[in-house]
């Protein structure tokens, strides 16, 4: 009785919601808050949530809505501005809250003799040195690992007052050795104070000094030490050139790309500060609650820059997002100055964009490990393709006849880039009675969607595709995607997978164009696979079809033998010879087969093999 009231009592207050922009409150029993959102039109957006069909994270939310409270602003902009206050003050649990997933970094002298430089994630009272926090470990792991190249310092845990041979870093100039002998006790403690404070003050400020060192040690006839320092600038310099990841613009911005499986949201953010990169994180969402991926993406933005007081000149990102000029403007009040968000992206500025949605896929892979591979050649067909998502389920059709007879089609599934063979299926053209490719593949696409229409689950077929591709080239690919859009289907993307003169494949075509994958060898391979699959699979068909007809067409020739019988005979014995080894006794548990007819059958393959 108590949930009836609630129930109504929630209705009640939605049904009196006022039709203005503003924010929305959700609270649970503890009258804690759950989730913050806001509205153009208060009294339509909330009253969807006690609709049904809704996504399972929505219904979860809403069993846990005991009541809620509402704002109304003057603007769809100034809820917007209130709902990212009142979400970062209240973090609510139902919110997408992007807070920092990785822990703080220090580097670490050790208080030994022969003092190391090390990366750890835990600042502990002891003798040694630690210089930090510092927030990206994989930016600081990657900084000591320059250090360690430029001042050619030992990673090894060789204790250095006992002398041994040096290993091979020190035979390929990597580390002077001092297991070896080959430098003092002095000279290492400078390299080490050196390494130090590059990493305190960075490549520019280093080699700034460093010259300024050098012209002091050539001014004073210190030629060696000159020569020393002189190489170690080069070093900074060689790995400084490697870094393309320098803009021409000296700006302060964030690259922001997003990579998406159906399931996982992964979004990579590139920092750079003053033209430079220096920092790049990663989050992955559980996005399959969300139905609109244009939204999803401005929400995620707009809560990490809810959790995160960073202060940027500009925001490239690699798609259009919903409420950008709203999330533009609250940036901009936030940080006091014009902030611009961008996704029309110069050359330059493509392909730092293309590094970020690779950082964004290979985060995506590490939390699918194992199945990597797999998604990313869905990936690349999902981007080849310029599909909304990528293509976990996949069907592709075929046809097979010898100047129209014995027509059949084959079904292949593909599901998360490999074959599923349960969900193979084969059909028999029942329609067309001649060689007419196009009506033949229509009808088998025609039948298959006629089930999933009439929502046959039992037939295998009530599963909607992500992708279709047909055994054929631009006219077979237009006439499937014709009836699709017939049957209000066209959602579903349809593709043709065009062979070349020798049967090969070659391409794939979208109904007026062929798109050539030949340069993408793993998407290559896999549509060949996919190609090659589905033509063995219905071959296999037509030829154990034209063998049965056959068989079936000697059997004719008995008497009393019809077409029935002949189909049950061959039913049970599986083969012609089989039939004509059957005793007169096997021959009779067949229906419909007499004493007379079985002993017909026996006389007949007699008389063959007197024959022969």
């Amino acid at each position: 009785m108590k949930k009836i009231d609630e129930d109504f009592y929630l209705k009640q207050k939605v049904a009196h919601l006022p039709e203005y922009p503003g924010v929305y409150i959700m609270k649970n029993k503890n009258s804690d808050i759950i989730y913050v959102g806001k509205a153009k039109n208060l009294k339509n957006r909330v009253s969807q949530y006690f609709t049904a069909n809704q996504t399972k994270k929505v219904e979860s939310m809403v069993a846990n809505i005991k009541n809620f409270d509402y704002i109304i602003t003057d603007s769809e902009y100034e809820a917007l501005v209130l709902e990212c206050n009142l979400i970062k003050r209240n973090l609510p649990k139902y919110n997408i809250l992007l807070k920092d997933d990785k822990g703080y970094s220090y580097i670490k002298i050790s208080a030994e003799k022969w003092p190391k430089i090390t990366v750890v994630s835990k600042k502990i009272n002891d003798k040694c040195k630690y210089i930090g926090p510092f927030m990206s470990f994989q930016k600081l792991n990657a900084t000591l690992n320059e250090v360690i190249k430029i001042f050619k310092l030992p990673t090894c845990r060789r204790n250095f007052d006992k002398k041994s041979r040096p290993c091979l870093n020190y035979y390929i100039n990597q580390c002077t050795a001092p297991c070896g002998g080959y430098i003092s006790l002095k000279h290492y403690l400078e390299d080490i104070k050196e390494a130090v404070l590059f990493l305190k003050n960075g490549s520019k400020n280093e080699v700034k000094r460093l010259k300024k060192d050098m012209l002091t040690a050539s001014d004073n006839l210190e030629f060696e030490k000159a020569a020393k320092i002189r190489d170690r600038i080069k070093l900074i310099d060689s790995i400084n050139s490697k870094q393309k990841v320098i803009l021409d613009e000296n700006i302060t911005c964030d690259f922001i790309a997003f990579i998406n499986d159906n399931k996982l949201l992964s979004m990579n953010i590139l920092k750079f500060d003053k033209g430079d990169l220096y920092d790049s994180e990663n989050f992955i969402i559980n996005f399959n609650d969300y139905d609109n991926m244009y939204e999803t993406k401005s929400e995620v933005i707009k809560s990490y820059y809810i959790m995160h007081d960073r202060d940027v000149d500009k925001i490239f990102i690699d798609s259009e997002i919903s409420n950008l000029e709203d999330i533009q403007k609250w940036l901009s009040e936030k940080f006091n100055k014009k902030v611009k968000i961008e996704f029309k992206l110069s050359k330059e500025k493509l392909s730092i964009m293309k590094m970020c949605r690779n950082n964004a896929l290979d985060s995506l892979m590490r939390k699918n490990s194992g199945n990597g591979n797999r998604l990313n050649v869905l990936i690349e067909l999902k981007n080849k393709l310029s599909l909304k998502n990528i293509p976990e389920y996949i069907e592709a059709y075929d046809i097979s006849n010898i100047q129209g007879k014995q027509n059949v089609g084959g079904m292949v599934v593909f599901e998360n880039g490999e074959p599923s063979r349960k969900s193979y299926k084969k059909f028999t053209i029942k329609t067309v009675n001649k060689q007419n490719d196009y009506a033949s593949m229509l009808e088998i696409i025609k039948r298959r969607f006629d089930r999933y229409l009439s929502c046959d689950t039992d037939s295998g077929f009530a599963r909607k595709p992500d992708l279709i591709l047909i055994d054929g080239g631009i006219e077979h690919t237009k006439v499937i995607r014709d009836y699709m859009k017939n049957i209000n289907l066209e959602d579903i993307p349809v593709f043709g997978m065009v062979k070349d003169s020798r049967h090969r494949t070659k391409a794939i075509t979208d109904c007026e164009k062929e798109i050539p994958i030949k340069s993408m060898r793993n998407l290559f391979m896999f549509i060949t696979k996919i190609q090659d699959e589905v033509h063995r699979f219905t071959i296999s068909y037509h030829r154990k079809k034209r063998k049965t007809e056959l068989n079936s067409s000697e059997l004719l020739k008995i008497a009393g033998i019809g077409k029935k019988r002949s189909i049950m005979l061959l039913k049970r014995f599986k083969s012609i010879e089989r039939i004509s080894k059957a005793s007169i006794e096997e021959l009779l548990t067949i229906p419909g087969i007499t004493p007379s007819i079985a002993a017909s059958i026996a006389e007949y393959f007699k008389i063959l093999s007197d024959l022969k």
